[in-house]
C-alpha cells in the first residue's frame, strides 16, 4: 500500500468514485457494454486527475483497488491491472477528441475525402485532458460514439498493441463494418493488416482502366501481402494443393480477403472455340458490384502471368457479366515479385488486373483451430472483464 500524503484528499476521491459506480451500476444492467465503457472512462478520468493533481505515484491505484473492491465486494474488473487500462482509456480519449474522431467518423460514412487521409489526419490531433467529465461529454452522446460502440476487450487489444491513433482509428473502423471479435482483431493486427491493407502502393493498374470513386475503393481492398497462415504448405507444394486448402478453410479464407467477396467457385469451368479452361478461383464482390477472378501462383511472379487472367477476365465479361455489374477484376496471387518487372508487365492491359504477393504458414495459428469467431456476446464480453 502506498503512503498517502492527504488522506482527506483521497478519501473525498474515493467517495467520488464510489459515487460515480453506484449511479452507473443500475444502467448497466441495461446496456452493458458502452454504459460500462462510460463508467470506465469516468473512473480513469478521476483516477488521472487526482493522481496529478496531487502527485501521487502509480501505486496509489492499488489503495483505489482495495478500497472499491471492499465497497463493491459482488463487482469485478476493479483490480490494479484493470484501474490501469482505465486510466490509460481516458487519457488516450479526451472528449474533446473523442467529438473529433466522431467527425472524422461521420465523413468516412458520407465518404466526403479520401479515407487514407481521413485516417491520417487523427495523428495531427493534439488534444489536451484537462475538460470536465460530464460538462463537455454528456453519457447519450458517448454511447453512440465510435469509442462507445467499440468493446472494452477490443480496446484493451488497440491500447496494448497499437500506439498510433491513426492505425487504432482505422482498426475501430473495420472492427464495426466486419464485426470482427477480438481474436480476430488481434491477429489482424499482429498480421499487420492495416499496413498491408493501406499501402498506398500497390502494384496494379487500376487508376488506368477503373472510374474514380471505384478505381480507389478496388485499391483499397487489395492487402499485399496477403497472409494465409492456416494453409499448411510444403516448399514444393503447388497451386492446386494450395487452392485445395484455401476452399477447405472457405470461411477464414474470405476472412483474409475482406469483406464483400461472395465465393463462386473454384477451378470455374469455361469452354472457349471447343476448348476447356479452368479459373482457379471465382468470386463476386457485392460493393464493387463485379466478378473478380483470382488466379494463384505457387512461385514468383513472370512477366507472362497477365495474359492468362486477362483471357480469363474478358470470357467472364462476354459469359457472366450483365448490365448491372461492373467490368470484372483480377487478382493475380503469387509467393513474391518484382515490383518494377509486374508495373511493366501490367502496362498495355484494359482490363484491372492487380499483382499481389501472398504467404502461407507451415502451421495452423492455435486462433484458427476453431470455427470463425463471431462478434462477442454481452456474456463472453462481462467474463472477459470479471476475470482481468
Amino acid at each position: 500500500m502506498a503512503k498517502i500524503a492527504d488522506e482527506k484528499e483521497y478519501t473525498n476521491s474515493l467517495n467520488s468514485l464510489i459515487l460515480t459506480i453506484e449511479q452507473i451500476q443500475v444502467k448497466t444492467v441495461m446496456s452493458a457494454n458502452s454504459l460500462m465503457l462510460w463508467a470506465y472512462w469516468n473512473i480513469g478520468y478521476e483516477l488521472s486527475q487526482k493522481i496529478k493533481a496531487n502527485k501521487w505515484g502509480a501505486k496509489i491505484i492499488e489503495n483505489y483497488s482495495k478500497d472499491l473492491k471492499e465497497k463493491f465486494p459482488s463487482m469485478k474488473g476493479l483490480s490494479v491491472r484493470n484501474l490501469v487500462y482505465m486510466r490509460q482509456f481516458a487519457e488516450n480519449y479526451p472528449m474533446e477528441r473523442i467529438r473529433v474522431l466522431n467527425q472524422i467518423w461521420e465523413q468516412v460514412k458520407s465518404n466526403t475525402q479520401p479515407l487514407v487521409a481521413l485516417i491520417e489526419s487523427t495523428e495531427k490531433e493534439t488534444v489536451e485532458f484537462t475538460q470536465p467529465p460530464v460538462a463537455q461529454l454528456e453519457e447519450d452522446f458517448f454511447i453512440q460514439s465510435l469509442i462507445g460502440r467499440i468493446s472494452w476487450s477490443h480496446h484493451l487489444v488497440l491500447l496494448n498493441k497499437v500506439p498510433e491513433l491513426s492505425k487504432r482509428f482505422w482498426y475501430m473502423l473495420n472492427t464495426l463494418e466486419h464485426g470482427i471479435s477480438k481474436n480476430i482483431l488481434s491477429m489482424q493486427v499482429e498480421s499487420g493488416l492495416y499496413e498491408r491493407q493501406m499501402k498506398e502502393k500497390k502494384t496494379n493498374n487500376f487508376s488506368a482502366t477503373l472510374p474514380k470513386p471505384q478505381s480507389d475503393f478496388a485499391n483499397y481492398l487489395i492487402k499485399d501481402p496477403y497472409i494465409f497462415d492456416f494453409v499448411q504448405a510444403k516448399e514444393n507444394a503447388d497451386e492446386r494443393n494450395i487452392e485445395e486448402q484455401l476452399t477447405q478453410h472457405i470461411t477464414k479464407f474470405l476472412l483474409e480477403l475482406g469483406q464483400g467477396f461472395s465465393f463462386v467457385g473454384k477451378q470455374y469451368h469455361l469452354t472457349v472455340g471447343g476448348s476447356d479452361f479452368y479459373i482457379d478461383l471465382l468470386f463476386y464482390h457485392i460493393k464493387l458490384h463485379c466478378y473478380v477472378v483470382v488466379e494463384l501462383k505457387a512461385r514468383e511472379f513472370k512477366a507472362g502471368d497477365p495474359a492468362q487472367l486477362n483471357f480469363y477476365i474478358n470470357v467472364i465479361n462476354d459469359t457472366l457479366k450483365t448490365d448491372k455489374d461492373n467490368d470484372t477484376i483480377g487478382i493475380l496471387l503469387c509467393k513474391g515479385k518484382n515490383e518494377v518487372l509486374a508495373e511493366y508487365a501490367l502496362k498495355g492491359y484494359n482490363n484491372p488486373i492487380s499483382v499481389t504477393d501472398y504467404e502461407l504458414s507451415k502451421s495452423i495459428p492455435e486462433e484458427l483451430k476453431s470455427t470463425l469467431p463471431q462478434i462477442d456476446d454481452l456474456e463472453q464480453e462481462l467474463n472477459a472483464i470479471n476475470n482481468a
